[in-house]
Parts: C-alpha cells; sequence; structure tokens
C-alpha cells in the first residue's frame, strides 16, 4: 500500500513539474523581449537574413529601381554593393583608404558623388548609383563584381561577389518577381501606427501610388510583381513605421502570429497594409 501511495505522489509530481515546464515554456514563448527581430528571403533553396534596418534600406533600394523601371539584376547588384560598402547601413564615416566616403554606398564627394550631406540621403545614394550602373554597357549580363567596380572604383573589386546570393535573393523578393518570399519577425509596436506615414514612405521608394486610407489601413491598387514588390516593402519597413497586418493575393503577414506568409481565407484586392491601433 505505502508503494502505491508512493508511486501515486511520484506520478503527481511528474504532473506538476511537468504543468510549470509547459507554463514556463508557453510564458517564454510570448515573450516579447525573447523575440529576436530579423527578415529572412527565401528563394528557391536559399535563405538568407538580414537585421531590420538593413532590409528597411535593402527595400529603399530596390523600391528605387523598381521606380525607375529596371530590371532585378539591377537592385541584385546594388545589393550586393551596398552590404560590400556599408553591410547595409547609412553610416556617416569612412575608413583609411577612402576617408570621406559616406552613406549606403560610400560615395566620396571628393570623387565627384556629390556634397557629404547629399551622399548621406539614402535615396540621393541610391539613384546616384543607379545613374552610374545604367551608363555601364552591358551590366545586366556580367558578373556582379564587374558591374559593381564599374561603377565604384573600389580598392577591392572582388569583394562584391560574396554578397550575391544574398542581392539576389532580396532583390527578386522586394521587386515582386519571388511571392511570399520576405517575411520579418518582429516584437510587437509600442505605439499607434501612422497610415500617412506609410503613403509618405511609399511614395519615397516607388513614386505616386493609388492608395487609400480607411482607419488605420493603408489600400493599394496594384496586381502582379507590383503588389508583391509593395508587399514585401510594407514588411521589411514593419518595424519602423508599426505596420502589423500585410494583405496580398489571397496571403497575409501577420506580426503577431510571426508565422510568415499564409493563405487568407478573405479575398484580397491589390495590398492592404494595417497598422497598430493606439494603446489602450
Amino acid at each position: 500500500m505505502r508503494r502505491f501511495r508512493r508511486a501515486i505522489v511520484a506520478v503527481l509530481a511528474l504532473g506538476l513539474v511537468a504543468g510549470a515546464i509547459y507554463a514556463i515554456v508557453a510564458v517564454l514563448q510570448r515573450s516579447e523581449t525573447l523575440v529576436t527581430e530579423r527578415c529572412v528571403a527565401v528563394v528557391g533553396a536559399e535563405t538568407h537574413e538580414l537585421a531590420t534596418d538593413q532590409a528597411a534600406n535593402a527595400s529603399l533600394i530596390s523600391a528605387i529601381s523598381v521606380q525607375r523601371g529596371l530590371p532585378p539584376r539591377a537592385a541584385s547588384i546594388a545589393l550586393a554593393t551596398a552590404m560590400q560598402e556599408s553591410r547595409l547601413r547609412n553610416i556617416n564615416y569612412g575608413d583609411q583608404a577612402g576617408p570621406d566616403s559616406r552613406g549606403l554606398f560610400q560615395q566620396r564627394p571628393s570623387q565627384g558623388w556629390g556634397t557629404e550631406a547629399q551622399v548621406m540621403d539614402p535615396v540621393y545614394a541610391t539613384n546616384a548609383f543607379y545613374d552610374g550602373l545604367v551608363k555601364v554597357p552591358g551590366y545586366e549580363t556580367m558578373e556582379i563584381t564587374q558591374a559593381a567596380q564599374a561603377v565604384q572604383r573600389s580598392a577591392f573589386p572582388r569583394a562584391y561577389a560574396q554578397h550575391e546570393p544574398m542581392g539576389r535573393a532580396f532583390a527578386s523578393a522586394l521587386t515582386g518577381h519571388s511571392e511570399s518570399s520576405l517575411s520579418c519577425e518582429l516584437r510587437m509596436p509600442e505605439g499607434a501606427g501612422d497610415p500617412a506615414a506609410v503613403v509618405n514612405e511609399l511614395t519615397t521608394a516607388f513614386g505616386t501610388q493609388a492608395a487609400t486610407v480607411q482607419g488605420r489601413s493603408v489600400q493599394l491598387e496594384a496586381t502582379g510583381t507590383q503588389a508583391w514588390a509593395l508587399a514585401h516593402w510594407a514588411v521589411a519597413n514593419a518595424k519602423t513605421l508599426a505596420i502589423t497586418q500585410v494583405d496580398v493575393a489571397g496571403q497575409t503577414w501577420n506580426r503577431e502570429k510571426r508565422d510568415g506568409w499564409q493563405a487568407s481565407a478573405a479575398a484580397s484586392a491589390g495590398v492592404t497594409i494595417t497598422v497598430s491601433a493606439p494603446p489602450t
């Protein structure tokens, strides 16, 4: 009888321990502080990861290529170049080889790229890079190292090649040529989002868009690759713009669920970007 009682006590104790562990794990999984914020592009068998600020800069570089009507290859070259030059960050310093280098592409005022203020402007710097790239005959079929070097005139021309897979994956997603291929894992916003800010940033990146604001949502008239370029841009900028959901072509990205793109039961026309509500 004592053995039976001890067995019952042991089973109950194990059950309590298991329950406690399950509860702790559940709490930890829901804890915002444990979320590692990142953005991932998956194209084919390749997966590439960027920090959220890098992804936002990558989205701007890619969007400007779309605005200019350039092929996705141009965005691939630009992303690989910016990753090598600045780690896709808008830095305000250079290196020993180019002490006056600045910005995403480390462009040098002393080499005629513009003033320091201009090359520190990501939109100006990106357009300046593309202005140089489109003057390179046959850049669309060149190796990335050759095309990038023709524009940048770097002391380390072969270094661009190491970033080609990342550049290709993020460019394919951010120009809309690979559907539901870019997702970001983020903590929930601490404040309310502003739909007007979303429209302003979209306009800067892509040019004027047919946009309608309804409550906390921005609705965009777009289809095909343009729709996916806009949707992936929204995901890449979700952290800074407090975007919580993106709907496009029967697919939904939901910031809170953190499960990537999922099929949506609701039919969606164009692209809908939803920002966070004011805290209660």
